[in-house]
């Protein structure tokens, strides 16, 4: 950049009258050492576009349901080489004040294959600037030598004994994305009092240290080691733990296929199935390797359901494979759908898998645990905007049921508590396709879920059963569970905040709504502000999270409904769930039901033509 004369004179020719914005311009151009990313905040200066430059540089990511989330580009706000070393940074910072072997347990990092050729960003670039800001401070690293499943990194978390974790991920959002998500050493992603207190550090520690850029650290330091062949084999090893049938796996007369949504879940995959016994999976050729642009689907999310899936169900057909598997890009998320003779193909919603995977797991837990005390110990659990079916599983087993706030960190952590009392908790899972089956990993996994799908449709082939037959099977023990779960699209969050106000003075100030659609309104609870009308102190049970919006709405007629923000994605989600009795089967009428209070909660509630809010296209 030159000497100091020279950027006095670079920030006067930025100057745009606006002293917080004129700091701003001159700290990126002064730290950044990106070309291309320097480059943009320096074009934008030149035009003079403030609004642009405000949105980059006069706000910071936070951490929200999946850590650090934002689009990939220059600014403060956004995912960039100078973000991440800011970010780690702050990390190491509160790693070294909170926990005092911090240098003798490491950090472990892992990445997946996002690119942007606009910026220089890559997940692996971003990897290794995270490992020389900590090499840098003598902290051991254990970096993956090539992309990783998501799960992986607190897999490895647990198994090295290490301090953290850092994924760099964006999961299944847009190309544009990245993210940095962050393993407490317990293996569940940080939740408060961390997260906030990452922040706070992050911010005293903006200006990045000399050496934080010197990426090529992570070759050349002894303090740098590669946990990829010890990691795999000890996480394949450990699968036999949620694998019980081994000897059927390998004479099953049926195929599968798998996408890996032109992620990393292809090899992973791949040695799942030989570990349990299985011949390969099919994989989806056009989808199988790597690609940072996802150029055969409309959106890298295989929750989308058949419209992302054509390919995979294309190519089932052609192979005669009655069941597909999809791992979201990074591989911690499953899609599953199933060719059913009459109907065509079956996408199974988040909630219908974990209606068949709890089932599939309570009933092999109690193969080797024929002693009814043993479930005293026992635990399932489920963020708060998913399917109640797994409570009516305890309701009827006598095991226990806990709800989380949404996001899998807050599950990760329940386990970890509940560990150390000495329960056991053998199945979770939240409802946009997050499942982990038994506990190896503290976070959602699509890779172990996918062989344990596989195993359970074997099992049942040899009944005579699908999987979609199972799930009439499990409705019919424990009640139909019916649920619909959307979302409109808001790029606006001051009329996200619009319309939550409005939910909570709907009647007058802090007055909500009594009603919707004509259907009365029992309780309502609000984890924004704590407040609960179904308990004796009107409190909430789960934390307040003031910072994003959830609204559940329990009616009299036994349905229950959640608004809520996404935690990392400019969407308004709804839930609703009817959750019936067993032995009430009018499904019909059921699901007529449900279907007009979806409807009425969406338009009265949302109101999306008078906010301009994007309605799902299905």
């Amino acid at each position: 950049m030159g000497d100091k004369g020279d950027m006095n004179a670079n920030q006067n020719c930025h100057a745009t009258g606006d002293p917080q914005l004129d700091k701003a311009i001159y700290q990126w151009i002064t730290w950044d050492r990106n070309p291309l990313t320097r480059a943009q905040i320096e074009a934008l200066a030149r035009e003079r576009n403030t609004v642009e430059l405000r949105k980059r540089l006069c706000s910071r990511m936070a951490f929200g349901t999946a850590g650090l989330r934002a689009a990939m580009g220059a600014g403060f706000s956004r995912i960039n080489d100078l973000t991440i070393i800011q970010s780690t940074q702050g990390l190491y910072k509160y790693l070294a004040k909170f926990l005092p072997d911090f240098g003798s347990r490491g950090l472990v990092i892992g990445y997946d294959t996002r690119a942007q050729e606009t910026s220089g960003c890559t997940s692996e670039r971003l990897a290794r600037l995270t490992a020389a800001v900590m090499l840098c401070k003598d902290i051991p690293v254990y970096l993956f030598s090539t992309y990783v499943p998501t799960p992986f990194v607190p897999y490895a978390v647990k198994k090295l004994g290490a301090a953290a974790g850092v994924m760099v991920t964006a999961s299944h959002n847009r190309k544009e994305d990245n993210g940095f998500k962050v393993y407490w050493h317990n293996g569940a992603q940080i939740s408060s009092p961390h997260d906030r207190e990452i922040l706070r550090c992050i911010e005293e520690s903006t200006e990045p240290w000399p050496e934080s850029w010197s990426e090529g650290l992570a070759d050349s330091s002894t303090l740098r080691s590669d946990p990829l062949d010890t990691i795999t084999r000890l996480y394949m090893e450990e699968l036999t733990s949620v694998c019980f049938h081994r000897e059927l796996n390998s004479q099953s007369p049926l195929r599968f296929v798998h996408s890996s949504f032109h992620g990393v879940g292809h090899n992973y995959v791949q040695k799942a199935f030989q570990a349990c016994g299985f011949p390969p999976p099919i994989p989806v050729p056009e989808q199988k390797d790597p690609d940072p642009n996802f150029s055969t689907v409309s959106c890298p999310n295989p929750e989308e359901g058949a419209s992302v899936l054509e390919l995979s169900l294309r190519l089932a057909e052609r192979e005669g494979a009655r069941v597909v598997l999809a791992t979201d890009p990074d591989a911690d998320r499953l899609a599953v759908a199933e060719h059913c003779d009459k109907f065509g193909w079956k996408v199974f919603t988040g909630n219908e898998l974990a209606a068949l995977l709890g089932w599939w797991m309570l009933y092999n837990w109690k193969e080797t645990h024929p002693d009814p005390s043993d479930t005293e110990k026992v635990y399932m659990l489920a963020t708060t905007v998913s399917s109640k079916i797994l409570k009516a599983f305890a309701q009827m087993e006598g095991f226990h049921f806990e709800e989380t706030l949404p996001g899998f960190k807050w599950i990760g952590n329940k386990i970890h508590e509940l560990a150390k009392t000495g329960n056991e908790v053998i199945f979770s899972f939240e409802e946009s396709i997050g499942f982990l089956c038994g506990n190896m990993v503290p976070d959602k996994d699509g890779v172990s879920a996918a062989v344990v799908v596989a195993e359970m449709a074997t099992y049942l082939d040899t009944k005579n059963l699908t999987l979609n037959k199972q799930l009439q099977n499990v409705y019919e023990t424990y009640g139909y569970h019916i649920s619909k779960t959307s979302y409109v699209i808001c790029n606006h969050p001051p009329t996200v905040k619009k319309i939550f106000t409005r939910l909570r003075n709907f009647e007058g100030d802090n007055v909500y709504p009594k009603s919707c659609g004509g259907y009365n309104i029992m309780s309502i609870r609000d984890v924004t502000t704590g407040y609960d009308s179904s308990q004796s102190d009107q409190k909430c049970v789960l934390p307040v999270t003031k910072n994003s919006q959830m609204v559940t709405f329990t009616f009299q007629n036994g349905i229950v409904a959640t608004l809520r923000t996404s935690g990392t994605e400019p969407k308004i989600k709804f839930y609703t769930e009817f959750c019936a009795p067993p032995g009430k089967s009018d499904i019909m009428n059921l699901e007529d039901e449900l279907k007009k209070v979806t409807s009425a909660l969406v338009e009265e509630f949302l109101e999306p033509d008078k906010n301009n809010l994007i309605r799902r296209h299905v």
